[in-house]
């Protein structure tokens, strides 16, 4: 959802990756919270941090953590670190409705963080 949410709102001149600690499938209820949005991650896939090409990794300007109570990934970079802790809605148990509703408020709360993120770095170029 993150990098779905980040292409969206940094827009093309964002070079945006995303790596997990555990890569997996996507989880159909994280596809069904972003169409909500309009954005389409149905082609998506998990990605391991080793996955990452090396290259992008030197040039990496921020590095954006999202785990909360799993593992976060590891990333070897002199990127500036951000650590946006965000529950793994997954993990959660319930109706299809009330795991919806947890994709939902996490997806809503990447796409807040990513805004403030988004306007800071306006405001920081003058």
């Amino acid at each position: 959802m993150a990098e779905g949410l980040a292409r969206k709102i940094l827009g093309v001149d964002a070079e945006i990756e995303s790596a997990g600690s555990e890569p997996s499938k996507v989880n159909p209820f994280a596809i069904e919270a972003m169409k909500e949005v309009g954005i389409d991650i149905s082609k998506h896939f998990s990605k391991s941090a080793d996955d990452l090409n090396p290259k992008f990794v030197v040039g990496l300007d921020y590095v954006i953590t999202l785990c909360a109570e799993e593992v976060c990934p590891v990333i070897l970079s002199k990127a500036e670190k951000l650590h946006w802790p965000m529950p793994d809605p997954a993990g959660r148990e319930g109706t299809d409705q009330e795991r919806l509703k947890y994709f939902r408020e996490v997806r809503d709360g990447i796409q807040r963080k990513l805004n403030e993120f988004r306007d800071g770095l306006w405001a920081s170029r003058g």
